[in-house]
């Protein structure tokens, strides 16, 4: 773990802003090469510019979803703080809401097919997540809870999760959910390759099966505030899977038969 790479005078390379950045950079490149078929071919010009607006509209959702769901109790008496992202925390939950509806409005801009963009970019979008999970493990944040086991993760002085934990040994949340984010980029790939659904359930099987992941690794998670037994981001998951269900029950509705082109 190794939050700080290196120091040039005052100035300091963090590990979680350069892994971030790679993640970014590998997630583009996997939507932009599996846009490889001729329809597909015809989105691939709107793809960095998704990424823009996406990281726009993920950064206000990520924070608006800490500061209101995770920290009000403290940011309610510390408004002046809510815009300093560079001091407080960031949801991944509140990101994938963001970037979702920027993405929307960027394609109602554009005149195309959201849920078809939205099943291009959905590899590419788990993948980049997976990445950045090792931003969170070298920045020692999204942390577990101690095992009592005897072993597991110890986090070094300096780390969230030290401040909180000590050197007690926790449980690898913030890794595994990285590795079942690979998971779900191997069954989503799959699933696109195959192109027999309606448009956008790709996209909604990437939202299904990361929230199912997170809510079951949040039981080990040391970080997250509890209401009423579950973690926020459990309730988060929950709601996401909840309308992920309810948007695809709509698409398949309007689109009774799987039409050739998807």
């Amino acid at each position: 773990m190794r939050q700080i790479f290196f120091n040039i005078g005052s100035f300091s390379l963090r590990s979680y802003g350069i892994i971030v950045a790679l993640a970014l950079l590998l997630g583009l490149g996997v939507a932009y090469t599996l846009a490889n078929n001729e329809k597909e071919k015809d989105y691939r010009q709107y793809l960095i510019d998704i990424v823009i607006y996406g990281l726009i509209g993920g950064l206000i959702g990520a924070r608006i979803w800490q500061v209101f769901f995770y920290e009000w109790d403290y940011y309610a008496t510390h408004l002046q703080e809510i815009i300093m992202i560079w001091r407080g925390g960031m949801s991944i939950l509140g990101a994938l809401v963001g970037a979702a509806v920027a993405g929307w409005i960027y394609t109602r801009t554009k005149h195309i097919d959201f849920w078809k963009l939205a099943d291009i970019a959905a590899p590419g979008l788990i993948f980049g997540q997976s990445v950045g999970r090792i931003a969170c493990l070298l920045n020692g944040d999204a942390y577990g809870s101690p095992t009592n086991l005897g072993y597991g993760l110890v986090y070094p002085p300096g780390t969230p999760a030290y401040s909180v934990f000590g050197s007690q040994p926790l449980w690898p949340a913030e890794v595994w959910e990285g590795q079942w984010d690979m998971i779900v980029f191997a069954l989503i790939l799959m699933m696109a390759k195959w192109r027999k659904w309606t448009t956008g359930y790709v996209f909604l099987a990437y939202i299904i099966l990361y929230s199912i992941g997170r809510f079951s690794l949040e039981f080990l998670r040391g970080d997250s505030p509890r209401v009423l037994a579950l973690t926020t981001a459990q309730w988060s998951s929950v709601a996401m899977i909840a309308v992920a269900i309810i948007a695809g029950l709509i698409l398949r509705l309007r689109s009774p038969r799987i039409s050739e082109e998807s």
